[in-house]
């Protein structure tokens, strides 16, 4: 995800409305505001909302199982990198230019090969004794010139790019000492005076540095270019230009291969900020997910980091939410449910309406705002409000929805009653699914006090499936309540057909709860097996089941 995004998602083990709902108001916000807002999910699709993605030939939203801060929603420092050709004069003063104490080496394809930092060029410049350093670490002439502020007055030989063999040294003055201590492929600074100059050439030098910008008569010039020896005319004088010769040494030599402490875009805050805690470095490199170099990051970056901005749809709970919605930054909350208590970092637009779907909520905003709802994201929301309502069956269906529905269904050009039959079917289709899958396709958590309990739901067609799937899933809802720290959890097998529900119930007491609070709806005449309860009437969740139990339990 980009920095600049915003992303629109709802619940744990989405279903119709959560994902359709996030499709669509990520265009609706894109529309109005001209804004990049992405859709995404929670959780693995569900086989009734497969069946409505492709039957608009619509593509999945992107899977994010966590919300987390990544080092992607920083606003760290896309810090150009060095070659490692360049001087550490080059280095310098680009580290005093843009205000940094670390730069890093990269090669041209991008991948990064090495820091350099305040610390190298330190030791470079106070610990280097060694004469042979420049020819060692094959420092170009290029960027000898650069570094002594001179000009090429003899060039190397063709091909030769690199001073390569000798070491550095300073002649002695007047010709008679000009050639002392001088050896084949040395790099000489020197002054003015033809001959001084014309003995050390004879010497061999691979290089003379002339210094206070001194002339090289043509009769050096001449046996220079002869005998493939580079001169350099430098406006220094000679202790100026011997301090500064050493800064021409390239950052490939001296920079930290070892040991790179990276991160990479897709990071989390918290895990680098343990890192950081360990590794006193000041900066870190940020690679992206090619391993290409992108950038810096250092802990001021991180220290006012909120996270990615989030709207969330059809919930409100963050026992509901994404992983890591604690850290992001919540923007706007569009939803049809409880309260359920989610906390933001600041204020947020919260729309929260008594109606049997979200999809209903984002038709309202369309028309509120005057804008033709597209015919893709009509179907889709027809769709929603169908698979929420059980084709307007459910207690929690308003006239609005029923309105809202049959509108959109207009706009999309599509026979709803077809649509939901089939749109059903395809939900009921339990083929090859194991009961893990099944359990957890549509899956809630709730808190009521002190205790904890879960209410997953599946819709089948008619009541043999319904006492099929009740004998699969009993045993798994069993193990599932006993293992973990549950007090209860429950699962509905829903025949909307007969508006009937098999409720099964685990956990000490759970079925003689649900049996008193719902004396009503309870059959009579006996279940098949401990630990059920068959509800006539009751085919909602969210509005008929859920707010008994909970105010049950408090």
């Amino acid at each position: 995800m980009k920095k600049d995004q915003t992303i629109v998602i709802g619940h744990k083990n989405p279903d119709t409305d959560s994902v359709c709902s996030a499709i669509c108001y990520a265009e609706l916000k894109r529309t109005m505001t001209g804004r990049e807002y992405v859709p995404a999910r929670a959780g693995s699709l569900n086989d009734e909302t497969k069946y409505v993605l492709s039957y608009f030939g619509v593509e999945p939203p992107v899977l994010l199982e966590s919300v987390k801060a990544q080092v992607q929603d920083v606003a760290f420092r896309e810090l150009a990198g060095m070659e490692q050709g360049a001087s550490m004069k080059e280095a310098w003063n680009r580290m005093r230019a843009e205000n940094v104490t670390t730069l890093p080496v990269v090669r041209g394809n991008g991948t990064l090969e090495g820091l350099i930092t305040v610390t190298e060029i330190a030791k470079s410049y106070m610990n280097l004794y060694d004469r042979s350093a420049l020819s060692k670490a094959g420092t170009s002439y290029r960027n000898i010139v650069r570094t002594l502020d001179g000009t090429l007055s003899v060039a190397p030989p063709a091909g030769v790019e690199r001073f390569a063999r000798g070491k550095v040294l300073i002649a002695a003055e007047g010709p008679e000492g000009a050639a002392a201590g001088i050896e084949a492929g040395d790099l000489v600074i020197l002054g003015a005076g033809e001959e001084a100059q014309l003995e050390a050439v004879r010497a061999d030098a691979a290089c003379l540095a002339v210094c206070e910008g001194a002339d090289v008569p043509p009769a050096v010039r001449a046996l220079a270019a002869a005998r493939g020896c580079a001169v350099i005319v430098t406006p220094h004088d000679a202790f100026t230009a011997a301090r500064l010769i050493d800064q021409s040494i390239p950052v490939g030599y001296l920079m930290r291969r070892e040991d790179l402490i990276t991160f990479d875009l897709t990071d989390t805050i918290e895990e680098i900020r343990e890192v950081m805690a360990i590794k006193r470095h000041r900066d870190f490199p940020i690679l992206d997910e090619d391993g290409m170099y992108c950038g810096m990051i250092s802990r001021r970056d991180i220290l006012g980091a909120t996270g990615k901005k989030l709207i969330l749809v059809d919930h409100n709970e963050q026992t509901q939410a994404v992983s890591g919605v604690e850290t992001a930054d919540v923007l706007e909350i569009i939803d049809h449910h409880r309260l359920g208590g989610l906390q933001t970092i600041s204020p947020v637009v919260f729309r929260n309406q008594p109606l049997g779907c979200t999809a209903t909520i984002i038709y309202e905003i369309y028309q509120e705002a005057g804008l033709p709802v597209p015919k893709t994201s009509a179907g889709l929301l027809t769709a929603a409000i169908l698979s929420d309502t059980l084709s307007f069956r459910s207690p929690t269906c308003t006239e609005r929805d029923r309105a809202a529905a049959l509108a959109l269904a207009e706009i999309a050009g599509l026979d709803w009653e077809s649509f939901a039959e089939n749109m059903f079917a395809a939900g009921s289709n339990l083929k090859g699914k194991t009961e893990e899958e099944i359990f957890y396709q549509d899956h809630k958590s709730y808190t009521a006090g002190k205790k904890t309990f879960t209410v997953g739901q599946c819709t089948v067609p008619n009541r043999r499936q319904a006492a099929e799937l009740a004998g699969r899933i009993m045993p798994y809802l069993e193990k599932v309540q006993g293992a973990g720290e549950l007090d209860y959890s429950f699962f509905m097998v829903t025949d909307h057909m007969r508006e009937t529900t098999t409720l099964l119930c685990a956990g000490a007491g759970a079925e003689q709860m649900v049996r008193s609070v719902f004396a009503q709806e309870a059959e009579s005449d006996g279940d098949p097996m401990d630990g059920v309860v068959t509800l006539r009437g009751v085919v909602s969740r969210k509005k008929q089941l859920v707010p008994r139990i909970l105010i049950a339990m408090e």
